[in-house]
Order: C-alpha cells, then sequence, then structure tokens
C-alpha cells in the first residue's frame, strides 16, 4: 500500500534538538548519596525536535529540507554528524548563531530504564536579527516544497513572527502547512491546514477535560474555533481522533504494540501524515498510516525512526491477518492506490449472514463489472436492526472472514449504518451492483455514484436458497423437498 504512494518534498522549520543517550549498568548504589552508580558503557547521539521529523520524513523517502537555529559549539557539530547520516536531508539553509546554545537533551540508561535526563538550553530569547534569517531561509526553500512542517517544541524559533511569516507565505503559494503545536494560545497557527496537538497539548490549550472520546470531540471543537483548521488529537494508546473543518469526526485505533519508550512518537506522527499528503492522500488516510507508524516507533527505545519497509511490512501484516478485511480509512488509502493503476472499483453490500449460491452469484456477477470488489458487510448491530434480535447466525468478523476467503472479492469493509450511503460516499466506487429485484432507484448510493460518472449494475436474479428460507427450514426440521425454491440476489 505504502510502495503506490510517490512522496514529495518537505520543507521542516522548528526547534532543533540534539538527544544523547548514556548507556550504562547499575549494580549499586553510591555511598556519597542514595542514587544509583552507572557503570558507563557507550554514548550516541541522534537529532531530536524538528530534525527528527526530518529523519522520519527522509526514512519514508521524502525529500527534506531542515530549516533551524543551531550555535557553534561541540554539540553543533555533533548534530550536524547526526542529521548528516541520513541522506535525504538538505541542510544548506540551517541558521548558525555563536550566541545561542544547541538545544542538548541527555538521557540516561540502565538497559531500557531511564534513570535521568540532563538538559542544556539557551537562556536568551531568538533575537530579531536572528528570526529574520530563519524567515529568509524558510522562504528560500518553499518554492521546491510540497508541505510545510512547523515543528514547535516551544524552544524560541517559531515565534509569533516567525510564524505568522512562513503560514502566510505557504498560503500564498499554495502549499499546506502542518504543525506539531505546544503553545496553549492556538490562533497563532491560524492560516496552517492541520495541527496535532496530544491529548495533554488539546488539554492545555483549551482547558477542557480529554479523557472520553464525548470529551475530545468538544475539546476538539474548541481547538477548531480558535485556530480554524483541521485538528488531529493524538491519543497515545487510544489512537487518533480526527475532526476537519466540515466537522466530520473520524477516530483510528493504534494497532496493539509493546511500549518501550515515547520519545518523539509525535514527530513520527507529524512527518507521516505530512508525507501521505506530499502524495496526495487525503486526512483520513494519512491518520491511518500515521498511527501504525507511531506503533512501531514506540517499541523502539530512545528518539527513532520508521523506514518505508517497515510501515509497508506492518500494514501488509495488519490486512493479512483478517485477510482483506478493512476499516473504512484502511479502504480509502488501498482505493486511492489501485485508481492510480487506473482500475475500475466495484461495490456490493449485505448482510450476507450464512454464504449461499445466490450470494456466491452475485459475488461473482459483481467481480466480472470491473477490476476490483469491495463487498461491504452489515455490522451485527445493524444485521440486528434489520433482520430482528436473532440475527445475525454468524458475527461480523466471521462473516467478513468468509467473504474475504472468496477469490472475487478484494476487500471486505463492515458498516455500521442501516444502509452503505456514508460508505459509498467515502469509498466512491466506480459501479455499484445488487440484484435484479431492486430496480436503479431503490439501489442505496445509486444516484451518489452516478453523480461522480458511475453506474450502477442489476444482476440477474438466479435460483438458490436464502438465509431466511435456510433458517425457516431448519427450525421446521427435515423435509422431502428436493426443488429449489426461486430466490432472488438480494444479500441477507
Amino acid at each position: 500500500m505504502i510502495s503506490d504512494f510517490i512522496f514529495g518534498r518537505v520543507l521542516i522549520i522548528g526547534d532543533l534538538l540534539l538527544d544523547c543517550y548514556i548507556h550504562g549498568s547499575v549494580d549499586r548504589i553510591s555511598p556519597e548519596a542514595p542514587v544509583p552508580v552507572l557503570l558507563r558503557a557507550k554514548h550516541s547521539s541522534v537529532p531530536g525536535g524538528a530534525a527528527n521529523v526530518a529523519m522520519n520524513a527522509a526514512a519514508l523517502g521524502c525529500a527534506v529540507t531542515l530549516v533551524g537555529l543551531v550555535g557553534q559549539d561541540g554539540s553543533a557539530r555533533e548534530f550536524h554528524r547526526a542529521v548528516g547520516r541520513e541522506p535525504g536531508i538538505d541542510l544548506g539553509h540551517l541558521v548558525e548563531d555563536p550566541d545561542w546554545v544547541t538545544i542538548t537533551k541527555t538521557r540516561v540508561l540502565s538497559g531500557r530504564q531511564q534513570i535521568v535526563r540532563i538538559d542544556e538550553e539557551p537562556s536568551v530569547l531568538v533575537p530579531p536579527p536572528v528570526q529574520e534569517r530563519l524567515i529568509a531561509a524558510s522562504l528560500a526553500a518553499m518554492d521546491q516544497a510540497d508541505v510545510v512542517i512547523c515543528s514547535d517544541y516551544a524552544k524560541g524559533v517559531l515565534s509569533n513572527e516567525v510564524l505568522q511569516a512562513i503560514i502566510q507565505a505557504a498560503n500564498q503559494r499554495g502549499i499546506p502547512v502542518v504543525v506539531d503545536p505546544k503553545r496553549r494560545d492556538l490562533s497563532v497557527y491560524k492560516g496552517a491546514q492541520l495541527i496535532t496537538p496530544n491529548r495533554k497539548e488539546l488539554a492545555a490549550a483549551t482547558g477542557l477535560p480529554v479523557n472520553s472520546d464525548t470529551e475530545i470531540h468538544f475539546a476538539a471543537l474548541a481547538a477548531q474555533e480558535q485556530f480554524g483548521g483541521d485538528v488531529l488529537v493524538t491519543r497515545s494508546e487510544e489512537g487518533m481522533t480526527l475532526l476537519e473543518r466540515n466537522g466530520r469526526m473520524t477516530h483510528a485505533h493504534v494497532p496493539q504494540s509493546e511500549v518501550f519508550d515515547v520519545s518523539g512518537a509525535g514527530d513520527t506522527v507529524v512527518a507521516t501524515v505530512a508525507a501521505m499528503m506530499s502524495a496526495g492522500a487525503d486526512l483520513r488516510t494519512a491518520m491511518v498510516i500515521a498511527t501504525n507508524a507511531a506503533a512501531i516507533v514506540v517499541g523502539k527505545l530512545g528518539t527513532a525512526t520508521v523506514s518505508r519497509a517497515e510501515l509497508s511490512a506492518a500494514l501488509k501484516s495488519k490486512i493479512d491477518r483478517d485477510g482483506v478485511i478493512a476499516t473504512l480509512p484502511q479502504a480509502q488509502g488501498i482505493i486511492e492506490a489501485w485508481r492510480r493503476h487506473g482500475a475500475r472499483v466495484v461495490f456490493t453490500n449485505g448482510c450476507f449472514d450464512l454464504l449461499h449460491p445466490g450470494h456466491i452469484a452475485l459475488i461473482h456477477a459483481a467481480a466480472r463489472e470491473g477490476d476490483k470488489l469491495i463487498v461491504a458487510l452489515n455490522s451485527d448491530a445493524s444485521v440486528r436492526r434489520l433482520k430482528g434480535a436473532e440475527r445475525p447466525l454468524q458475527d461480523e468478523r466471521a462473516r467478513a472472514t468468509v467473504m474475504g476467503a472468496l477469490r472475487d472479492v478484494d476487500l471486505v469493509v463492515i458498516f455500521d449504518e442501516d444502509t452503505p450511503l456514508e460508505t459509498i460516499c467515502a469509498l466512491r466506487p466506480d459501479i455499484v451492483v445488487k440484484g435484479a429485484d431492486y430496480t436503479e432507484d431503490q439501489v442505496v448510493g445509486g444516484e451518489e455514484v452516478k453523480s461522480w460518472g458511475g453506474r450502477v449494475v442489476l444482476a440477474d436474479l438466479v435460483s438458490g436458497r436464502s438465509t431466511t428460507s435456510i433458517v425457516r427450514k431448519m427450525k421446521a426440521g427435515p423435509s422431502t423437498t428436493t426443488s429449489p425454491e426461486p430466490v432472488s440476489l438480494k444479500p441477507e
């Protein structure tokens, strides 16, 4: 799926950090004070802050230009060495100032346990002449960019003046801006397309509780009132929530993973979202991909990146575990990739409770109409509302697994509504197929599909068995009737 996306150039502007790690082991307490004694084994340094965003974007395959501020000290030299290990990052627009202290965070670890962190930071604000240099460097690099990221760690580089100049210039060029915010006042980011606060940052900016889905919704609305754009809330083990400008709310669950270190996970999210945007993906697809990237990076120790190969393998594994079963945002991304290869996408839907010959005939007829077939299944709750409390006979996961095993089926999605209209509008198939016992005006989503140039196909009726008749006969007991009854292709 990721291999189908061609990523563009990402311009990243923000606070540059150097993350240092001192590794060792502890086997005694100091006689001088009640503190552990670390026997140092090794020392390593990796780029942090906006530079870690750059490393993540480059690891995914983006061309990256990095703008930020470093000093002329030993940490700056180590920073250049650390970033220089990634050939996809252009450092030609970095600003150096002899009075600036390169921000360094040193973590001391025994095994995987962090003992203490030591920070080195400048004690002065970025002076106006240096801010002007940062603006000039950003604008000089912007014309080649497909997406701009402002990585705000509240360390002084992204002052109000710098932010406003960058966002205004990007808007004039039609380049989307993504902001990883640290400010309580989100109005300073007005003009950007997207902000990506975590739960703590959202609470601080809005003064609202953020513990439940409902609370996240209201807090995101409050953030949107301040900022005016799309809001993507990262929620740790609870996944992510996207509130778009049009009011649509979408949630992505995080894949289960062992968490070793959350350092830089937000950097991975913003880099992945921007990378997907540079390839033309919509925000819901970008969110799902970023959720999977974050699940990978928190399983690594320290500030880390996720490669394109790792992410592709994780996404493939996630889909393969359930055959071809996907969430709606995943399906959108998959279909987007199909369309880039010119595929005609066919859609059909139903409960498909007990798979019978009528179902198989419908699926086969639908598959013949195009190149890729999506089958949308009513969820268990949806089936109960439509068919009664005794249905479905098989739960949604079992029905999806059986449907996904059919050779003609390329993708299975489950919808919770009474009709598939929302799913059809989200996936925008080229063709919708239903049984001929419908008329075109009865086909849910038919008018919508035709509005974007698609068509509705009514498959011929066949003789077979409906789920309702099968259940009725099972309840009635053995029968001497041997001839099949004519049934429609209406998928029950």
